[in-house]
């Protein structure tokens, strides 16, 4: 978690920025202003940043942007960045990039523009997809889930039973193919079991809506925005910003196993109020703190 402040900064809490690493590949999700340095301060190499997810376009979710790309064309060898937003997100990044003077930009930037029609898959890995959603904010507004494929896993002392070792006929069942073996047919089934993936959703600056609700849906972790407490909620519905209720809300109706709260008002001095309401209403909770590691 590189930042867990609302629009502005305090001497705590930077502004929206959270990394996942996911073996090893490197996902931005959101780049508030100051997130190059939150990420020096947690020894995370900018180099390792392989795509960038924005919520919307709002500064305190993209600020630090232009200098974080900037700083990655510096690079001798710069790695491709794929950049994914809401509309309008090519316009706007053609406006940033004009904003400031690229003596030598070596950096193979694309530029992805969502516009989902409800839950929809935006990116695909070997081992992982990302899914996107509208949100309901003032201005359009991603939310994001990433789930990690399910895997078929070769129980070893079942198949030398059978009399398998490693080699390609594994192979083959670990890709949910049946194999024949000394005139007999071997089902995946028979040696192996399907194990489910994790799921992290990821979802800011909105109220409570049937996408943010999809978008958790069974989800390992959700990290909701809890910019308020819950006796603010008139101010919430004016700012379209979710309060602690909101969030245990969806994370309960979604069935979420653990939620973490971030994006807070810069009225907390500290998140201590927050954390201790979040978890009156959902007990497997817990407030974020800038530079918060969560291993799933």
């Amino acid at each position: 978690m590189l930042g867990t402040s609302c629009m502005v900064p305090t001497k705590e809490r930077n502004v929206q920025g959270i990394f996942v690493d996911f073996k090893g590949d490197g996902l931005l999700f959101d780049c508030g202003e100051g997130t190059q340095r939150q990420m020096n301060i947690a020894g995370i190499n900018r180099n390792r940043i392989r795509k960038i997810f924005i919520t919307h376009w709002h500064g305190d979710h993209v600020a630090g942007l232009i200098g974080l790309l900037q700083t990655i064309s510096n690079n001798e060898n710069p790695q491709k960045v794929m950049l994914f937003g809401p509309r309008d997100t090519k316009e706007r990044i053609a406006h940033l990039m004009r904003s400031v003077s690229f003596e030598d930009n070596r950096m193979e930037l694309e530029v992805k523009e969502i516009n989902p029609n409800g839950v929809e898959k935006v990116s695909e890995a070997e081992e992982y997809y990302v899914e996107a959603a509208y949100l309901d904010h003032k201005i359009p507004c991603l939310g994001y889930s990433l789930v990690e494929k399910d895997k078929r896993k070769i129980n070893m002392a079942k198949a030398k039973k059978l009399g398998l070792r490693e080699g390609p006929l594994i192979g083959k069942l670990q890709a949910g193919h049946s194999v024949n073996f000394k005139g007999a047919t071997i089902t995946p089934d028979d040696v192996s079991h399907i194990e489910k993936g994790k799921k992290i959703a990821i979802i800011l600056d909105t109220l409570p809506c049937k996408n943010a609700y999809d978008l958790a849906k069974e989800a390992d972790l959700l990290i909701a925005e809890s910019a308020y407490t819950s006796d603010l909620e008139e101010k919430s519905l004016e700012y379209k910003h979710m309060t602690t209720k909101h969030a245990a809300l969806i994370a309960t109706t979604a069935n979420v196993k653990k939620l973490i709260i971030t994006h807070f008002s810069q009225r907390y001095k500290t998140a201590k109020e927050l954390e201790e309401e979040i978890k009156t209403f959902f007990p497997n909770s817990q407030a974020a703190f800038d530079f918060m590691k969560i291993k799933l």
